[in-house]
């Protein structure tokens, strides 16, 4: 038979209102044989696997470590560029380096420069020290006239250039960071302690003090 639908086997008896039925949906062909259901065409394995992606650098985080080729054209040339500035910034660190080390050392020697250049100074004042005191003197008891004194002012006017500083009057207060007391007496009408005589005049240097001032003080009872 050719039909399409095939009754299944005579419902038994007694089986109730609604006896058991079944339909056999099975197609045979001309020749009576069984028709087989058609099979599902194979999927294609290329479907199932996941579409090329680009590719990726590796853990060092370059886009060109995992191609298999070597880069041309212009991906050969922004890669020399690359390397190129890498380069470039290593040699300018290295040369900023170089020039902090070389000011450092600049500015360590000028230093070292004008202690030695005092320290020679301090040498010279302290030997011309006794020499300076009798020319000190004898300015004032009135001694020096004519060559002496010219010679006397040149002296003064030598050492004015290397820095040195002649200081102590009479007038000046009292401070014992510049002056050296000798002798102290009061008066009533004194309101500070101040210089009335100078012994010997204080020499310093810049700032450094050579020699204080030997002086005689006068200050409120």
């Amino acid at each position: 038979m050719t039909d399409e639908h095939q009754q299944g086997p005579p419902e038994p008896e007694g089986s109730g209102e609604h006896p058991f039925q079944f339909t056999d949906k099975r197609k045979v062909n001309a020749s009576g044989d069984e028709a087989r259901p058609a099979e599902p065409a194979p999927a294609d394995d290329a479907a199932d696997e996941p579409a090329a992606s680009p590719a990726q650098g590796d853990a060092s985080g370059d886009p060109l470590a995992g191609l298999d080729f070597e880069p041309s054209g212009d991906a050969a040339e922004a890669s020399e560029v690359l390397k190129a500035k890498a380069e470039a910034a290593e040699h300018l660190d290295a040369l900023q380096r170089e020039r902090a080390s070389f000011t450092n050392y600049r500015n360590r020697a000028l230093r070292d420069q004008e202690a030695a250049r005092n320290r020679g100074v301090q040498d010279v004042l302290a030997a011309l020290l006794p020499v300076l005191d009798d020319v000190e003197r004898a300015k004032q008891h009135g001694e020096l006239s004519g060559a002496m004194a010219a010679i006397a002012e040149k002296l003064d006017q030598s050492l004015q250039k290397f820095g040195v500083e002649r200081f102590g009057k009479v007038g000046e207060e009292f401070d014992p960071n510049l002056h050296e007391a000798l002798m102290h007496s009061t008066d009533a009408d004194a309101t500070a302690a101040t210089v009335n005589l100078v012994v010997e005049p204080g020499y310093k240097i810049g700032d450094k003090v050579v020699r204080a001032a030997r002086v005689g003080v006068v200050g409120p009872e």
